[in-house]
């Protein structure tokens, strides 16, 4: 059965084979060091995975410029958020181009980067192309501004992995891709999630799966913020809803260890490409994809695919939806002849509240099973 190919036509594996790694590691410990974030981590391993295929590290001079200015590699391949590896002056006199530098962590070295170039970093530039904002609220633009003034760019090699949190849903593209092979799926869809699933979230996969053989639900894992739902509770409640209320070998669940960076239209293409490299045909982009206050219309996200026709995964947009007490079911705008006052809206924050009084919200917005899911954690939220 014929696959969808990676972006770039190839599949990017950065990960040191294990006969090759004790000795990788030994001469790492002899190399300048530098020390990384844990979402940076996370990003390098995204790359040794292929997650982020056709990247094999942080960009470089050329590819970096090419994506703020155009949103594509050098070589005009669509690539619309660059990763990029950020230091201080004083360790970026430490290295040499065409040397090596240690990857670490709590000063233990898990992988090496083989620095083709250092060059410096246009805070101002890197914001207002990426986030089209310079508003120091934004969080995207909070994160530019203690960025280090020197970038680095090369290939890297990983040869220790952090543990996953969910292990039996971790799975690194060529796996998903042998999954979808072994399902029998020739179409998949793609649903990008950070939240516990509503009927809102139900009825956005189901319509999908109208032009799919396959579902693929991946949650973000990791870094959240107050408020959010806690991990665990998004996996259970996800294991809940689809083995209640959907076909059996008709959805699968698989993590996904990065942080939103809440670019809006530029990280709608960059999730788009991620689920493409997992072996997705298509990617569900709803209202305000990966959005933030009000820097982005409401259907930005959607509108910049038209930037894009060369970029091999086919988007499913959606529009706003609701629970229409006339209508009996989840509508949208486009089809609910209906007013507001028969509309119950599905908003995050208020089911959120409710829940967190230990209410129930209503069965016509999150099914009972899914709300039993969240009501058996005694902290289901981030604090």
């Amino acid at each position: 059965m014929k696959v969808l190919p990676p972006h770039g036509g190839k599949l990017i594996d950065r990960l040191v084979p294990e006969r090759d790694r004790a000795h990788l590691r030994e001469e790492a410990g002899e190399l300048t060091s530098i020390t990384v974030s844990d979402e940076f981590r996370k990003d390098l391993e995204c790359i040794a995975y292929g997650i982020f295929s056709p990247l094999e590290g942080p960009l470089v001079r050329n590819d970096y410029t090419s994506v703020l200015e155009r949103g594509r590699l050098e070589g005009n391949l669509p690539w619309t958020f660059p990763i990029v590896l950020d230091i201080t002056e004083e360790a970026a006199s430490k290295i040499q181009e065409g040397g090596d530098v240690a990857l670490s962590q709590n000063k233990t070295p898990f992988g090496v980067l083989h620095v083709e170039e250092k060059y410096p970093l246009d805070r101002r530039s890197h914001a207002e192309n990426i986030f089209k904002t310079l508003d120091a609220a934004h969080p995207g633009v909070e994160k530019t501004e203690s960025m280090g003034p020197v970038l680095l760019g090369g290939k890297v090699d990983i040869f220790d992995e952090t543990p996953g949190k969910f292990p039996r849903y971790r799975l690194k593209p060529k796996e998903t891709r042998f999954l979808f092979q072994e399902m029998g799926w020739r179409t998949i869809a793609g649903f990008q999630t950070r939240n516990a699933p509503h009927n809102g979230h139900e009825y956005v996969q189901k319509t999908a799966l109208a032009f799919a053989d396959g579902l693929f639900i991946n949650p973000l894992i990791g870094k959240k913020k107050a408020g959010d739902f806690k991990d665990e509770v998004i996996i259970d409640t996800y294991e809940t809803l689809i083995s209640n209320y959907y076909l059996k070998n008709s959805a699968t669940l698989v993590t996904l260890e990065m942080e939103m960076r809440y670019a809006g239209p530029r990280e709608a293409i960059f999730h788009a490409i991620a689920r493409k490299n997992f072996g997705c045909t298509h990617f569900v982009v709803g209202r305000d994809h990966a959005g933030v206050g009000d820097y982005y219309g409401p259907y930005e996200a959607q509108e910049i695919f038209d930037d894009y026709p060369d970029l091999g995964i086919a988007p499913l947009f959606f529009r706003s939806f609701f629970y229409c007490k006339k209508c009996g079911g989840v509508e949208n705008d486009k089809v609910c002849p209906h007013g507001p006052e028969d509309h119950l809206e599905f908003r995050g924050r208020d089911m959120r509240r409710l829940l967190m009084d230990g209410k129930r919200p209503s069965e016509l917005l999150m099914r009972p099973e899914v709300v039993d899911a969240i009501l058996k954690h005694p902290d289901p939220f981030v604090r």
